[in-house]
């Protein structure tokens, strides 16, 4: 609940103080890195941080400005408002920390990550810091394919995935499945993929998690969210959900490139992006009622009503880590069925098996996630990462074998016509982000105001001058996923990389891109 001497959620966040005193609060501590300091907004607890290049430093400050000019009526919270508020959460230790694809979301902001203290009674669990896509993440699948033999064939190769997996907000999944198929999935996770002949063993293995969250129980998610899921499993969504055929356009790490099976520029990989569709809403949408009534039990005190949250070891925080766990399995299993799926259209395609065309998971990775972990600071967190990508530094044990020399492979999804990239993680990153970076090119407008401003027909031409082919359901989406839309992808890589919280391997630049 809101502390009785905050009347309300913009006075919590002090937008009463002029532009230029908010900017008191916030130094700079290194050419990639600012300070948000104590005192910011109301009960700090921890500085706030946050990762831009000069670019994407204006972004921010112009995004504050217009708030405290306008008084804060109307709109979203600039993220370094968010920013601020997480780190006025109880039981959260470092920083509050954004990463540089930040933008306004509901309660934290998307590319916001926190750590909780699970030691600490007081500590909280809040659906805000994972989002209402439970584990939309990416995965990453190679070919030994090149540009050169897919593109006589891109058309139909991209028609043959669009005709293959179910896309856009009313799509129905291919995958038979009843409830009690569901309800396995939900407790299995890519386990139940593998029984049922939808994965390859591998598959698993570069996965994180390895594609099932041990904590999840089905219980924990409603009848509401099992019957929204039920028929949507295997199915892309629509919004900034894709399936894109990449080229390796670049490589910056040649020995990284080689654990990950790609040896040369020119060769084909698919990008999926997606998560755990209506289901993940749904669970997220439940908790967060019952946490309003366990924040005014326990008399938890918020600066934003969207960070609405309960004690970790509480009933209610215990139900939503179940219930979320079980919706990220959800997601894996939905991004193995639409591998599963590819793999079947590139069979067809090129008359061959989807072995023979080396058709291997290179990774499978969250950005939207909490999940409990060891950390530098000697004690067990419970870190949010929401738009926000783990990126585990080499020889770290909870990744791959194949993996331990080079670190973590992170998958950075671009904008539908500009590039995409594979990261790996650092040690600094480890010491500095809890092991986390960005996500993706983070949104630079709002959709509403994509559809006002950009032409359908210019977005298509343009497409079609970098050679990209499209197939989409919905035409609106067209203006709403335009380049234009986001941040500069490279931008927020290139921050991250001369931070050092994650560095660069591989850039990807898409041929052609599925949508819903």
């Amino acid at each position: 609940m809101l502390s009785d001497d905050m009347p309300s959620t913009s006075a919590a966040s002090g937008i009463l103080r002029s532009y230029e005193d908010e900017c008191k609060y916030i130094e700079r501590v290194s050419p990639t890195q600012f300070r948000i300091k104590k005192g910011f907004v109301h009960n700090m607890k921890v500085d706030g941080c946050f990762y831009v290049n000069q670019h994407l430093q204006e972004l921010m400050f112009d995004e504050l400005q217009q708030f405290s000019d306008s008084r804060g009526v109307g709109g979203f919270l600039p993220a370094v408002k968010q920013i601020a508020n997480v780190a006025a959460l109880p039981g959260i230790v470092g920083r509050s920390i954004g990463l540089p694809d930040i933008h306004s979301g509901y309660g934290f902001a998307i590319g916001n990550m926190a750590a909780f203290d699970m030691n600490d009674p007081e500590a909280i669990v809040s659906p805000g810091g994972v989002g209402f896509d439970i584990n939309c993440g990416v995965r990453l699948i190679r070919t030994n394919l090149t540009e050169k033999e897919v593109g006589p064939v891109k058309e139909e190769l991209a028609q043959a995935l669009f005709d293959h997996i179910p896309v856009g907000v009313g799509s129905k999944g291919v995958i038979p499945m009843t409830m009690h198929n569901l309800e396995e999935a939900l407790e299995m996770g890519m386990d139940w993929s593998l029984r049922e002949g939808y994965a390859w063993a591998e598959d698993k293995e570069h996965c994180e998690e390895y594609g099932r969250m041990l904590q999840a129980n089905p219980a924990m998610v409603s009848q509401r969210a099992k019957k929204r899921g039920l028929p949507q499993l295997g199915t892309l969504g629509a919004g900034n959900h894709y399936c894109e055929i990449q080229v390796v356009d670049e490589i910056y790490d040649a020995h990284a490139a080689r654990k990950m099976g790609i040896d040369q520029k020119g060769q084909v990989c698919i990008m999926v992006h997606s998560g755990s569709r209506g289901l993940g809403h749904q669970v997220a949408t439940d908790s967060l009622v019952s946490m309003e009534k366990a924040m005014r039990r326990d008399g938890i005190e918020v600066n934003d009503r969207q960070l609405a949250c309960a004690r970790i070891q509480s009933k209610e925080g215990q139900h939503y880590l179940q219930g979320m766990a079980a919706a990220a399995n959800y997601a894996w299993v939905n991004r193995s069925s639409m591998t599963f799926l590819t793999r079947q259209a590139f069979a067809k395609i090129f008359n061959s098996t989807p072995d023979d065309l080396d058709m291997h998971v290179i990774y499978d990775v969250s950005h939207n996630i909490a999940k409990v972990e060891e950390h530098m600071v000697d004690v067990t967190l419970l870190v949010h990462r929401k738009g926000s990508t783990r990126a585990f530094p080499p020889h770290h044990p909870l990744i791959p074998v194949d993996y331990q020399l080079i670190g973590q492979p992170v998958l950075i999804g671009g904008t539908m016509g500009t590039c995409s990239f594979v990261l790996t993680g650092t040690e600094k990153g480890m010491l500095e982000t809890f092991g986390s970076t960005c996500h993706g090119a983070g949104r630079a407008q709002s959709r509403n105001k994509s559809r006002r401003t950009l032409d359908y027909q210019d977005v298509l031409d343009s497409l079609a001058q970098k050679g990209i082919s499209i197939r989409v359901a919905s035409p609106k989406l067209v203006t709403e996923e335009a380049p234009e839309s986001y941040k500069d992808v490279i931008d927020v890589v290139e921050t991250c990389h001369q931070a050092g919280i994650s560095k660069k391997a591989i850039k990807l630049r898409p041929i052609a891109v599925i949508k819903g």
